[in-house]
């Protein structure tokens, strides 16, 4: 159907390749010429100005949920004037007891122009076939929760 490609890039900044010393900033860059600075989470000694992993896993499942949400509200003929969503996901232990991104919330706020506005009945099964048919989403084990 489709293909999708990252290119990351990574280079030895460090004198010495030793755990504590090696730097963890590099550079993500996608079709059409975007880079973006990445680095692991701070807590993993990486920096707090690039975009870690984890972030990038979470934005990922917001905005695929999001752009299928509006797609779905297009069809409906509902107008979103504006959505903003500030999800977070949860680093803790699997059942197998391996580090994984287990859990994430979105929390999407729509906002809705025209004539035409949504129940809640309707909201919450748009968010409902969003999630069911957000490609990200249907390729991972993490649970996704909306609460909106």
């Amino acid at each position: 159907m489709s293909e999708h490609t990252a290119t990351l890039r990574w280079t030895r900044t460090s004198d010495d390749f030793t755990y504590r010393n090696y730097n963890r900033e590099h550079t993500w860059e996608f079709e059409g010429g975007v880079s973006v600075p990445a680095s692991a989470a701070p807590a993993y000694l990486g920096r707090e100005d690039h975009v870690d992993p984890e972030e990038a896993f979470v934005a990922s499942l917001a905005s695929c949920h999001m752009l299928t949400f509006l797609a779905l509200a297009c069809k409906k003929r509902f107008v979103v004037d504006a959505y903003n969503d500030v999800s977070v996901g949860f680093l803790e232990k699997n059942e197998a007891g391996k580090l994984a991104v287990t859990r994430v919330i979105l929390r999407p706020q729509v906002t809705f122009g025209g004539e035409k506005q949504p129940s809640p009945d309707e909201l919450a099964e748009l968010h409902h076939l969003a999630h069911e048919n957000c490609f990200i989403a249907s390729s991972v084990l993490t649970t996704v929760t909306v609460d909106g």
